[in-house]
């Protein structure tokens, strides 16, 4: 078969399991679950591996699940990923009334397309004409939130990495692996209403993550302060002194410091001795992002000196700057066309400061994080929710398989000239010694 003709034939597979799709999308955004957390949503997907007869683990990293899928055969491997947690958007109205966990990413949709993908590959007319391998991966914990219940996983040596590509990584999941698709929800509908219905990805920031614990001693607030070491006032002036170094980050580096206080004190009678921030320091580049928290760590330490607190800075390095392969994108971007029309898809996104694991595979092999529409509202808020879930989830889940077509057809040419011409910003061991060892 012609490759076209391969695409026709996967694309008509998702097509007559449109139902079955739809239903795991759903049944994942009515469980929501967040980062390690998820046992429910690991099931659901390795329940349809399963019954496609993959050779699929569990418990990769807690929860991961992957699906070996055999080519006829193995010039290259991809992994095809989707992200299996939420948030903690407790105000959302689909929130688990317990947890406060809720889809307001739509990594609910991920998973609905990957399942997409397994039921597409699974036919022999497909993966017989394709001279390479894929691994279906769902991956944990891309949400990088409640971190003191990651410090204990880690503390436990359970995890090593608070993001989940980033402990695949570290755990040797990655290791045979040649290059990685994916995409992410995004919304197009509603008030976020636009014509362009997809992009291929563009770069976005890095940030490394900071818990920080000023010590002070407590004191009655009203009859003896002076007998005291306040270590709100400390916060207060560690978090001013942060603004005073705002006029230091360029504007090319795109440092983004967005501080919370959890925790306060603990009576208002009693000078707070025990006071905690939570801080990312985020940026474009590596050295961006460590010259930053460098500042960032003074002027926290300023506001200790200040009121003689003791300023402890516990910091974990958080993802790398995304750096998406162009030419990896160059092959998604003529399937979306294909799938939406041209008017429809972008070709990048302007550089955004959020932040994604994928960034960390990004830096050791070629990787597509392309975006899908589908939702409404504003992303990680209690608005957002998916009006189309054909694109959301079924044009989602072609687009990712077409390309999988198009880089392991025809003796996975166009994958192999990928893989060659490719320059990684740095080695698995490079990796582990610059970020994941990063103290």
């Amino acid at each position: 078969m012609t490759k076209q003709e391969l695409k026709d034939l996967a694309c008509g597979i998702i097509d007559a399991h449109r139902e079955q799709i739809t239903a795991l999308g759903d049944s994942v955004f009515a469980e929501p679950e967040t980062g390690w957390k998820e046992f429910k949503t690991a099931a659901k997907i390795k329940g349809v591996f399963e019954s496609l007869g993959y050779p699929t683990a569990d418990e990769q990293c807690i929860t991961g699940v992957i699906a070996q899928v055999r080519g006829r055969e193995r010039k290259l491997k991809l992994a095809v990923m989707g992200e299996l947690d939420a948030l903690g958007v407790p105000d959302s109205p689909f929130a688990d009334p317990r947890t406060g966990a809720a889809h307001m990413c739509g990594h609910h949709c991920m998973i609905a397309a990957l399942s997409g993908v397994a039921y597409a590959l699974h036919d022999r007319r497909v993966m017989d004409e394709l001279s390479g391998d894929v691994a279906l991966m769902a991956v944990p914990a891309e949400e990088f939130i409640e971190m003191g219940y990651r410090g204990r996983l880690r503390r436990e040596g359970k995890i090593k990495m608070f993001g989940g590509k980033q402990e695949f990584i570290y755990r040797g999941l990655m290791d045979d692996v040649d290059m990685m698709v994916m995409q992410h929800t995004t919304p197009t509908e509603g008030e976020q209403e636009t014509p362009v219905k997809a992009n291929v990805g563009g770069t976005s920031n890095g940030f490394v993550s900071k818990e920080v614990f000023y010590a002070g001693k407590a004191a009655h607030a009203g009859g003896s302060p002076h007998n005291g070491v306040n270590a709100l006032n400390a916060a207060k002036i560690g978090l001013v002194a942060i603004d005073a170094q705002r006029e230091t980050f360029r504007d090319e580096d795109h440092i983004r410091v967005h501080p919370i206080v959890t925790k306060g004190g603990d009576t208002v009678n009693v000078v707070p001795a025990d006071v905690r921030i939570e801080t990312y320091v985020r940026g474009a580049s590596v050295e961006a992002i460590l010259d930053a928290s460098r500042k960032v760590n003074r002027a926290l330490k300023a506001g200790g000196d200040a009121v003689g607190a003791e300023t402890i800075i516990d910091e974990v390095p958080g993802y790398l700057p995304m750096k998406p392969c162009g030419a990896l994108q160059d092959v998604m971007y003529a399937n979306l066309v294909q799938l939406l029309g041209e008017d429809a898809v972008g070709r990048s996104t302007p550089h955004s400061g959020g932040s994604t694991d994928a960034a960390d595979v990004a830096a050791l092999m070629p990787v597509v994080h392309a975006y899908i529409g589908g939702a409404a509202g504003v992303a990680h808020s209690k608005d957002y929710h998916i009006v189309d879930k054909d694109l959301a989830y079924i044009v989602a889940a072609k687009a990712l398989t077409m390309t999988v077509i198009d880089l392991l057809a025809d003796g996975a040419q166009i994958g192999l000239k990928i893989k060659a011409d490719f320059k990684p910003q740095m080695t698995k061991r490079e990796y582990i010694d610059t970020w994941v060892n990063m103290k």
